[in-house]
């Protein structure tokens, strides 16, 4: 099974995904048994052995197809497209939960503009208390243990609160989790004002009072070969304008210059978007940990999602029985840790890439607004078992807060790339289970 590698769309660092999937037991159900009924396969164990195998593989075609695209797509997409490929090949339309099927289809929708509208709530809180302070470090470091309790808490209650029986966290009173879940946010916010902001406040004032900022002018030879440049292309333009005989150069020529301006204003736009020096020092040692969290969050719904099917392969095998109730191993929970960890260190830097630096400036402190409100979002869906797709509620946040920043902060292009891909993930992830369904079908007996 190479399913692990199918999660590489994941963004930034998802080191500790391992622990996160304590928390994604009632996705992978959601996966295993909402998309289809599994009675009607009930005296045909062999049929939904062999679909299983088809959705992990369907979706990870597609999945390994839109990474190499450079294309963030939904892995929670092409799970339930695969699953739906394999359904209709094995069974027609018999047994797929449309109802369930609809509620998925919503939240797809809705979880980029929930998303969003979070994270460009955090930083309008962020930009009031901190970033518009004529000194803004003191503000931020107050901040400091707050930021640190409430994730630990949110954290903590998500893992024990009616948590995997497998590690008996079910049988934890309400009383003991709210208990465990605040203690420990205590703790840790008393650790973090006691060591971590004398810490932080020293060496944010070293390094930015040992930063030496140039700005020195260009040399003349420079700003020439800068300013001939720029007439030479306006030239160019104007020539093309003039010469292009036929009206379809001349909607191409007005094309291509309508790109660069935009391209330009981009650049400009987001040259503008900066954060203080010490906003840049304070917002990134928080990113540390809300990149924990959004990894949290993300191994608690992608995972999940990735090994729904291998969870109905493994509680046939062992039972025999398509019906067997039962609770996800733990061991397979850890394996689709450690299978999205190694798909991101081979593969994610191509669309970490699309996400981080193409669709939107990210600044620090934009960033952590960015993480931690998809991050929160992913992990109330999946404590409720909605199977959202982490890579929307990611994308949402970047425009969201891009928009905020700035007008034309936003590639809208490659926006409108990033959906096409989005809408064609479930026919496309459907299709390619389909037809290796259509092929591993006639290896089961009848």
């Amino acid at each position: 099974m190479f399913f692990g590698v199918l999660n590489v769309h994941t963004t930034k660092r998802a080191e500790c995904l391992d622990v996160a999937d304590v928390s994604g037991s009632k996705v992978s159900e959601t996966i295993r048994r909402g998309i289809i009924d599994i009675e009607p396969y009930a005296n045909q164990t062999q049929l939904l052995l062999v679909g299983n195998v088809a959705t992990l593989s369907g979706s990870c075609l597609w999945l390994g197809t839109a990474t190499v695209l450079k294309m963030p797509v939904s892995g929670t997409h092409s799970i339930v497209g695969s699953t739906l490929g394999f359904a209709l090949v094995a069974k027609g339309t018999h047994g797929i939960q449309w109802q369930q099927l609809g509620m998925i289809l919503l939240s797809w929708f809705t979880s980029p503009l929930l998303s969003g509208m979070v994270s460009i709530g955090i930083f309008y809180l962020i930009k009031k208390v901190v970033l518009q302070k004529a000194d803004p470090l003191e503000p931020g470091l107050r901040l400091l243990p707050v930021f640190y309790a409430v994730t630990i808490v949110i954290n903590v209650f998500s893992i024990f609160f009616d948590g995997p029986k497998s590690l008996h966290f079910d049988r934890i009173p309400l009383w003991a989790v709210l208990f465990l879940s605040f203690g420990s946010g205590s703790v840790v916010a008393i650790c973090v004002r006691c060591f971590i902001v004398p810490w932080q406040r020293r060496k944010i004032l070293e390094e930015v009072s040992n930063l030496v900022v140039d700005l020195r002018p260009l040399p003349a030879e420079s700003q020439e070969t800068i300013l001939t440049e720029c007439a030479v292309q306006k030239i160019s333009t104007i020539s093309i304008s003039v010469t292009s005989a036929s009206s379809t150069d001349l909607d191409e020529a007005t094309s291509e210059q309508r790109t660069r301006d935009n391209k330009v204003n981009r650049n400009e736009a987001r040259s503008l978007i900066t954060d203080r020096p010490e906003t840049v020092r304070l917002f990134s040692f928080l990113q540390i940990l809300t990149a924990t969290f959004g990894a949290f969050a993300h191994g608690g719904n992608d995972v999940s999602n990735a090994i729904g099917p291998l969870i109905g392969i493994w509680l046939v095998a062992t039972s025999g029985s398509v019906t067997e109730e039962g609770t996800t191993p733990i061991w397979i929970l850890l394996y689709g840790g450690l299978g999205i960890s190694v798909g991101l260190w081979v593969w994610g830097r191509r669309v970490i890439e699309t996400m981080g630096e193409d669709l939107s400036k990210v600044t620090a402190s934009s960033g952590f607004c960015i993480e931690i409100g998809s991050a929160l979002t992913v992990l109330v869906a999946s404590n409720i078992g909605l199977p959202i797709s982490s890579t929307h509620c990611k994308v949402g946040s970047i425009v969201f807060t891009g928009r905020v920043r700035s007008r034309d902060n936003v590639d809208w292009s490659l926006f409108r790339n990033i959906i096409i891909t989005w809408v064609l993930t479930l026919p496309a992830a459907a299709a390619f289970s389909a037809a290796i369904m259509a092929g591993l079908r006639h290896t089961v007996p009848h």
